[in-house]
């Protein structure tokens, strides 16, 4: 068990690392991830989500109760900032149809779980993250089909009841059967939770390498341009998140963990839900799968800034107290 515990740490350290080798070797060598069905992205999903689940416990719902300004403003700034963005940079940059509803879907989907272990890693508000990433995946039956319908409704046709069918299946049910798991048997899902981050970026990994490696071809026919628009969305969500964490005048924890529970999206839902909700838009699920790889990789570099200005506040603050005691 030991062993396995220092694999996870291993695995979930270099998450980012991992997920980028990966995504370059099914983009370059699709052959190598082909035995990976694109069938298989639900199950390795709902996966993620049962260990999600499993980390829950009531306490992190607390949040709503105790700081229920705090998680209203995560939740209206979740599912407003990141699809109105995902909408601007689609028409700006002209992208065709199937980008465009892939890249929307990014947009309306709730934050993951990787969001939360950026904002540890970041010492930011990590009660706050948990809390909104919860929330958030609880609206996202309603919310996701809902803004996606009214953002594409004039460009593709969006079948709303499958969307909103597919995230009970695929996201609520393995959460709540997770979380009355770990509600019965915390002793034991503790002891399993050394496990969990490894089981997740095994899952993680073998999504991108699906989605990327059967639609390599696409994915390089499309130039440059769907890139820098994922990029763009995430790089714009974490700024736009962190201003609204200003605007409100909230602590700089708060400020980390709003920056970064919007900039980093369930991205893997987007690619799930793109193959069930628009079938006949094979290019629907690269803006998921591009996301998927660059989130982890932008999440880990904003985590290490973030950490360092937290650090520098304490320092400083530090310096102030010696100083006064001197005097």
């Amino acid at each position: 068990m030991k062993m396995l515990k220092k694999i996870s740490e291993l695995l979930g350290k270099y998450m980012a690392i991992i997920v980028l080798v990966i995504a370059a070797l099914a983009l370059f060598l699709p052959k190598t991830c082909l035995w990976i069905q694109t069938s298989w992205v639900n199950y390795l999903l709902m996966v993620v989500m049962f260990g999600m689940g499993l980390t829950l416990n009531p306490k992190d719902f607390a949040v709503v109760f105790t700081r229920p300004k705090d998680v209203l403003i995560g939740c209206i700034a979740q599912f407003t900032i990141m699809p109105l963005l995902a909408f601007v940079l689609g028409k700006v940059f002209g992208l065709e149809a199937g980008l465009l509803a892939g890249v929307i879907l990014v947009g309306t989907c709730p934050g993951g779980t990787s969001s939360n272990v950026m904002t540890y890693l970041s010492k930011g508000d990590v009660a706050l993250s948990v809390g909104m990433t919860s929330i958030n995946t609880l609206l996202a039956p309603f919310l996701t089909p809902a803004i996606t319908y009214l953002l594409l409704r004039t460009s593709v046709n969006v079948d709303v009841m499958s969307m909103f069918f597919s995230i009970i299946k695929v996201v609520i049910v393995p959460i709540a059967l997770g979380f009355i798991i770990n509600h019965f048997f915390g002793k034991i899902t503790q002891k399993a939770g050394d496990v969990l981050p490894m089981i997740s970026v095994i899952a993680i990994t073998m999504i991108v390498a699906a989605v990327v490696s059967h639609n390599a071809e696409r994915i390089l026919e499309t130039g440059a341009i769907v890139f820098v628009v994922v990029i763009l969305h995430n790089l714009l969500g974490y700024a736009v998140g962190y201003l609204v964490a200003i605007l409100f005048k909230m602590p700089t924890p708060k400020k980390k963990a709003l920056s970064i529970e919007i900039g980093m999206q369930n991205s893997g839902l987007a690619t799930s839900l793109a193959g069930s909700a628009f079938p006949d838009l094979a290019m629907a699920t690269v803006p998921g799968a591009i996301f998927s790889v660059w989130h982890n990789i932008s999440g880990a570099i904003l985590a290490g800034i973030y950490r360092r200005i937290g650090e520098e506040k304490e320092t400083e603050t530090t310096t102030t107290e010696e100083a006064k005691e001197v005097v």
